[in-house]
């Protein structure tokens, strides 16, 4: 099973909001997931990114991998490095 780390879209149509969860590459995008790490918010000034350290570590330990997005935003949160 190949584990993905990526966003799930949730907010109004033009007002997006995004969780960062993992799940499985062949589900849905906003579809089942198997854990939620976080959350972000782009439409705030600026943007607000909150993703749980502690377990974004331990699913990248276990082979999980992010998308160009999620890796983006955990540089940013300073979990990964450059």
């Amino acid at each position: 099973m190949a584990v993905k780390i990526r966003l799930k879209r949730m907010g109004a149509k033009k007002s997006p909001f995004y969780r960062v969860v993992v799940a499985d590459s062949r589900a849905p995008r906003d579809g089942k997931f198997i854990e939620e790490i976080g959350y972000y918010n782009p439409i705030t000034q600026p943007a607000e990114v909150k993703i749980d350290a502690e377990k974004a570590k331990k699913w990248l330990s276990t082979g999980a991998q992010p998308t160009d997005t999620v890796k983006a935003l955990l540089k940013k949160s300073g979990i990964i490095e450059a």
